[in-house]
């Protein structure tokens, strides 16, 4: 084996270079060769590639060679390979999985990049994009969010226009009549001069499907459609009990998980007291922490099946995908 190692050490070293200068090459290297997905005791020189490509499409200058002086090669796919970045970092172009953060908030998770009407938005919760329905449209979205030391102007990414209205209990209620018999009473408060006045509230709010909201980029060059440490999405799924499933995000970076329960009904608290209820939302366990929020969660074949929203030191909640495109009117 050492005699092998070192045979192929030398053969490596006069060869790595021309064999780095093929275009579709990012790594050379030496172990052990794979043959239908195996690992073989057979030891190679192994080229890693941005993407593996026909040999059809390939011209003599760029075929990797079976073999160098009767050593064999393998090819693996590994992407681009760039030097690590942690998620709260600036990112130009912007990948999903890192910070931001609607100006007035701490800071949340880009989930991805999605189209509406043609163009390129950025996905995430209302309570990361819109400040929990407290937001204007037009307002500005930082990258990496204020938390992580994203300021104004010079972190503004994109503008937010469109998210899905929050339902919370204990809203002021449109009741017509209730609003009336009220406004007796309040009356009566202001002739006996009374300090007190009555309001009229929700008793049940409206159950909620998505916690989700978009934002339109300034400049179409700050955008990464891929997902940081998961690579491009590759469709959608929607979610099924069992599913086994991934994510990358602001806090925890990437996590996987499964899901556990699904058709989940969830009481979910804000702050300030506020509380919404969440109905056909998925359920995970505990892959994720504040911050998480807005993070895309695929399964093992990189379709986006969900936008992860809340939990606890055991759980996460999950809004459905195909729930959230319906409610904003967007698409991969």
């Amino acid at each position: 084996m050492a005699d092998d190692l070192n045979r192929i050490r030398s053969i490596l070293t006069t060869h790595r270079r021309q064999l780095l200068g093929k275009a579709n090459v990012v790594a050379t290297g030496i172990g052990y060769k794979e043959t239908g997905g195996a690992k073989t005791d057979r030891l190679c020189i192994v080229c890693s590639v941005k993407e593996k490509v026909p040999a059809a499409r390939l011209s003599a200058q760029e075929m990797i060679p079976s073999a160098v002086d009767s050593t064999p090669t393998d090819v693996i796919q590994t992407g681009i390979i760039r030097a690590l970045q942690v998620p709260t970092d600036r990112f130009r172009p912007a990948p999903g999985g890192v910070s931001v953060g609607h100006v007035g908030i701490t800071a949340g998770t880009l989930g991805c990049w999605v189209t509406q009407n043609g163009q390129k938005v950025i996905l995430s919760n209302n309570h990361v994009l819109a400040d929990s329905n407290a937001a204007d449209i037009g307002d500005a979205i930082l990258q990496p969010g204020p938390f992580d030391g994203g300021s104004f102007p010079q972190d503004h990414i994109a503008d937010l226009t469109q998210f899905v209205p929050i339902s919370f209990q204990g809203e002021p209620s449109g009741c017509q009549f209730a609003n009336a018999v009220i406004s007796v009473f309040n009356l009566g408060c202001r002739v006996i001069d009374s300090n007190t006045r009555y309001q009229v509230t929700k008793i049940q709010a409206e159950d909620n499907l998505v916690d989700a909201a978009i934002a339109r980029p300034l400049n179409p060059a700050d955008i990464n459609d891929e997902i940081f440490n998961i690579g491009p999405i590759q469709g959608t799924v929607s979610g099924e009990l069992g599913m086994a499933i991934k994510k990358s995000g602001r806090t925890t970076g990437f996590t996987t998980g499964e899901i556990q329960q699904v058709d989940v009904t969830a009481n979910v608290q804000y702050g300030a007291g506020q509380v919404a209820v969440f109905s056909d939302q998925l359920l995970a366990g505990a892959m994720s922490q504040g911050g998480d929020s807005g993070s895309a969660v695929l399964d093992d074949g990189n379709r986006l099946t969900g936008l992860l929203f809340a939990g606890s030191e055991s759980t996460t909640i999950i809004n459905r995908i195909e729930n959230v495109f319906s409610a904003l009117g967007i698409s991969l």
